[in-house]
């Protein structure tokens, strides 16, 4: 599994948040929320919208750095460690609010499994491509 196969998952990866980011910036319009229910609460609006254009801006910084992949540690490892501390805020959530649908488990997962492991994996690439 090398630098391409690397620059694709990431690739591919940064359109989650880069799509979900942009529909979070509807706030509590935003159909997730919409269809759960949620009072239209300015502080929790204007969270949402913020944390949403967050998300997009790491999915733009994953997106900038695919070219040069094996030369971009420090922001690869920001951006992925950033997505490492979201999943443990839904680990939170989950231990103490409860269980949300399945999806965002498998989010969870990503976040707090894969994230380690993109990171030892651009690691990898990055020694490599020093040799």
């Amino acid at each position: 599994m090398g630098r391409r196969a690397l620059q694709i998952a990431t690739g591919l990866l940064a359109l989650v948040p880069i799509l979900t980011g942009i529909i979070t910036m509807l706030g509590v319009s935003d159909p997730l929320y919409a269809s759960s229910g949620v009072p239209a609460l300015p502080v929790l609006d204007s969270n949402l919208r913020f944390f949403g254009g967050v998300w997009l801006g790491l999915g733009l910084a994953l997106i900038w750095l695919v070219p040069r992949i094996e030369s971009e540690s420090v922001l690869f490892r920001v951006v992925w460690g950033g997505i490492f501390l979201g999943g443990v805020g839904r680990l939170l959530s989950i231990v103490m609010v409860g269980a949300p649908p399945i999806p965002f488990i498998g989010f969870t997962a990503l976040e707090l499994i894969g994230a380690p492991l993109f990171v030892y994996w651009q690691h990898l690439i990055a020694t490599a491509a020093r040799r």
